[in-house]
């Protein structure tokens, strides 16, 4: 079995990106998620990758997805698209997104890895509704899915390894329960089939609520004979 884990950096500059991704890497950590929503100036992404030997995943959250982004749309799509001409191996798309049919064929034609990505950040769906998530992700061309809920109470995370142990034999699938009562998903779904779970740098540089860090990943993995 193989347990992938992204950690998730919000640089503010790209020398920070820089550092951040050193520490990521001396952490081993499997793909790094960089934040590109939290930058104060995106007039050097294309300095980020050259600096990396892990697997890069740009994001650029708007603020109504909950991210920091305040441009307008079109700026937003620009910079993924720089991110994917310039060396980022993944591009995450929102489900949703404003002409995502046509951004997720430019993402391929510069070279990307697609990822499509759906939140909810009230709930758990039931696992049908989960199911028509994965579905509409899939035809969109998503090269891995990802579908991140919330938990409402420890239960929540049976519904998203339950989803993912079948819902993985047939695509590339991140998911698991994000909040303090998600933690459980958030650490074992790698071992119910996800392609990798995510995890913060440090206490300081948490990115979603509930995020554990690679340290405490890590060491649970060790605790639980898991690797």
């Amino acid at each position: 079995m193989t347990i992938k884990v992204c950690v998730a950096i919000p640089p503010k500059t790209v020398d920070e990106a820089f550092c951040l991704i050193e520490q990521a890497e001396t952490q081993h950590a499997d793909l790094i998620e960089v934040r590109l929503d939290s930058l104060n100036k995106h007039d050097r992404i294309a300095d980020i990758p050259s600096c990396s030997k892990t697997p890069l995943i740009a994001t650029n959250k708007s603020i109504v997805c909950n991210g920091n982004f305040s441009g307008s749309e079109t700026e937003r799509q620009k910079i993924l698209m720089d991110a994917a001409r310039n060396g980022f191996e993944y591009v995450d798309v929102d489900l949703g997104t404003p002409k995502q049919i046509e951004l997720i064929r430019n993402l391929h034609e510069a070279g990307a890895n697609v990822i499509v990505s759906f939140h909810d950040f009230e709930q758990t769906p039931t696992l049908s509704q989960l199911g028509k998530v994965l579905d509409e992700e899939v035809a969109l061309g998503a090269d891995v899915c990802k579908i991140i809920t919330t938990a409402r109470s420890v239960e929540d995370n049976l519904i998203t390894l339950n989803f993912v142990s079948e819902a993985s034999k047939k695509a590339k699938l991140v998911c698991f329960a994000m909040g303090e009562l998600g933690k459980h998903s958030r650490l074992v779904s790698p071992v119910f089939g996800a392609f990798f779970t995510f995890a913060s740098l440090d206490e300081k540089r948490k990115t979603a609520k509930g995020q554990l860090t690679i340290q405490e990943m890590k060491r649970a993995y060790e605790a639980l004979g898991l690797k």
